[in-house]
């Protein structure tokens, strides 16, 4: 009976410490389960955390405007050219003295024909909110902006000092307005100097004059006259830079002078494809 007893117990005890054994084990594997979770976890949130870095940059990167690798050149009569030296049958359009009363208006005429083109701005016309609205609105069609200088004075009347203020003054307009320098400089008049055109090399403009125009002779300050001269000049030819302004009359004739050009089988040169310092 005793011998029984004792053999009862000892195979209690094993069961008991089978059990202990199992239950440990069986504790272990859950905490090795649970900690295995909490890696998958965190090895899902770190890889979640990578893929948004990821495509921020890439979204970075998409929202930077793509260079683009300049196509044309201006010649030293002012004419512009294709670089690889191509003879291509366009002309480049050029505003000058905007945005004075007509600058949105014939910007919206351009917009709507498919005709890139030049606004060369002065900086009086730049002073009240609508001027700078004005401005931003072309900006945003897709113009390239240019410096016409503040007050269109000669610049070969004028001091250096003076020079340097008429011309930097209306970047540091423009770079306010629309976020940007302008990179093409035209004097008034055409009349540059020694120093304005270093100048404008160190503001990284190109300097420009133009081919022809004729808006601001006073038998072509009408809308007929205008568009029949621009458009049948003997100065017309392949890589022409017309020259135009911010006039009631001109912009009456602008719809005209496009079309007039397209009929005679003239495209327009897109201004951001011309090489600049």
């Amino acid at each position: 009976m005793k011998k029984l007893t004792v053999l009862l117990c000892f195979i209690i005890f094993v069961l008991a410490a089978c059990g202990s054994t199992e239950e440990n084990n069986q504790e272990a594997s859950m905490k090795e389960e649970k900690n295995q979770e909490e890696n998958n976890l965190d090895k899902a949130e770190e890889e979640k955390v990578t893929e948004e870095a990821q495509v921020n940059s890439e979204q970075e990167e998409t929202d930077e405007p793509p260079s683009i690798e300049p196509t044309y050149e201006l010649t030293d009569t002012f004419d512009v050219k294709p670089i690889d030296g191509s003879e291509e049958q366009s002309v480049l359009l050029t505003i000058d003295d905007a945005p004075d009363q007509y600058a949105l208006e014939m910007a919206k005429t351009l917009k709507k024909l498919d005709a890139p083109a030049i606004f060369f701005v002065n900086g009086h016309f730049l002073q009240t909110e609508e001027q700078k609205q004005a401005l931003k609105k072309i900006h945003e069609m897709g113009f390239v902006i240019g410096n016409h200088t503040m007050t269109h004075e000669n610049l070969q009347m004028i001091s250096e000092q003076q020079q340097q203020e008429e011309i930097v003054q209306v970047n540091d307009l423009v770079e306010e307005i629309i976020g940007e320098r302008p990179k093409f400089f035209r004097a008034p008049h055409g009349a540059n100097t020694d120093y304005s055109k270093q100048l404008a090399k160190k503001e990284m403009m190109l300097v420009m004059n133009w081919t022809y125009g004729y808006d601001w002779e006073a038998k072509y300050q009408n809308e007929e006259a205008l568009a029949d001269i621009m458009v049948h000049t003997e100065y017309l030819h392949n890589g022409a830079n017309l020259l135009m302004h911010d006039r009631e009359w001109t912009a009456a004739a602008l719809n005209d002078i496009v079309n007039g050009l397209r009929d005679k089988g003239y495209t327009f040169i897109d201004p951001v494809k011309i090489k600049t310092p």
